[in-house]
């Protein structure tokens, strides 16, 4: 449970954006975004296409550099972190890739293994172990670390993708659309999944997602974000019943309301 008393690091938010802008040309993808992530907690983002979710999530991951604003992990500016320390930042954050983003030269187990691998943090013999273990997490044979990522499925990728995302025992992870391309069935074991080792790890977790049904089963949190601004805030199982117009359209998928489809000019 978060504390609650002043001054203790409990209170200080995992993960902090203020004031975040970013524009590519002429088009404004951010325009002030605020937001806290609590340490621990499970926050899902949503919003249309083109929103500014994606653009937020590649700031807070260091591949994109905001025009204005404040990054803050675990109450520090990564703007002003060396290369060196950034990158010890991100060490400890996994990442599930909306088309999995597996290597298909690779097997399976070289795919989870490979940040590990790559940092030289393991050896083969050890990673081919710590594989069959992390698949094991999300319901998958050790004999499947053997396979080419084109003799999966596509949930079965997924869940490779997972594996992937926390062999490295990461204290944050994002979650970008999980449950795309899935069908309901499929999507609702990968959500089950996602709790089960979000919580299992403790992590702080990040989704973006517009699949509703997912949102509310793995959120904690929630934030709507419209025209690069954060509109709204609140718990997640509360979605389609929020009090605001904009936010419960959307959850609801109703064509009618104040968010309106914009034509291309």
């Amino acid at each position: 449970m978060i504390s609650t008393r002043q001054g203790t690091m409990s209170d200080v938010p995992k993960i902090r954006l203020r004031g975040l802008r970013k524009a590519f040309g002429a088009k404004q993808v951010l325009d002030g975004v605020d937001l806290d992530i609590r340490a621990g907690h499970s926050m899902v983002i949503l919003g249309g296409s083109g929103s500014g979710k994606s653009v937020t999530l590649k700031c807070i991951l260091g591949l994109i550099t905001p025009d204005a604003g404040t990054i803050e992990i675990d109450g520090r500016d990564v703007s002003k972190l060396s290369r060196v320390e950034r990158e010890q930042v991100n060490d400890r954050i996994g990442m599930l890739f909306q088309n999995g983003a597996l290597f298909d030269s690779l097997p399976v187990w070289e795919n989870v293994s490979f940040k590990l691998l790559a940092q030289r943090r393991i050896s083969r013999r050890a990673a081919r172990d710590k594989a069959a273990e992390v698949l094991a997490q999300v319901g998958l044979a050790a004999s499947v670390g053997d396979l080419s990522p084109a003799e999966l499925s596509g949930g079965m990728q997924k869940r490779v993708g997972l594996a992937r995302a926390i062999a490295a025992e990461p204290d944050i992870i994002f979650f970008d659309e999980p449950t795309t391309g899935l069908d309901p069935i499929m999507g609702a074991v990968i959500d089950g999944l996602i709790v089960d080792v979000v919580k299992r790890l403790g992590a702080t977790a990040v989704s973006i997602t517009h699949d509703m049904a997912s949102a509310r089963r793995i959120g904690d949190d929630a934030a709507m974000i419209h025209r690069g601004q954060i509109i709204w805030r609140g718990e997640a199982r509360s979605l389609g019943d929020t009090g605001n117009a904009m936010v419960d359209q959307f959850a609801r998928g109703e064509r009618e309301g104040p968010i309106q489809m914009e034509l291309r000019k």
